[in-house]
């Protein structure tokens, strides 16, 4: 089983579900969403960008077996960064 933490400015908690439910994932809570042989577990935080802007940064640990989390994590962070710029 491998893990991989990744962090995505930008997207809100609500899209980063949506991305993963569309990778075949299945929502348990707010939190959590699985699929047959992946999960991914999400938080969220305002991080500061400079003196007055605060951006919402979502963080996304993936878990399954490591050639699973390689195709997994890639489709999900092409689809953030397009949504976060």
């Amino acid at each position: 089983m491998s893990r991989r933490e990744r962090r995505f400015r930008g997207i809100s908690m609500r899209l980063a579900r949506h991305y993963l439910t569309g990778l075949g994932g299945e929502e348990r809570d707010e939190t959590t969403v699985v699929a047959d042989d992946w999960r991914a577990d999400l938080s969220a935080e305002k991080v500061g960008i400079g003196p007055t802007i605060e951006l919402t940064e979502v963080t996304v640990v993936f878990e399954g077996e490591a050639e699973t989390l390689d195709s997994v994590v890639e489709q999900f962070a092409q689809k953030a960064m397009r949504a976060g710029g």
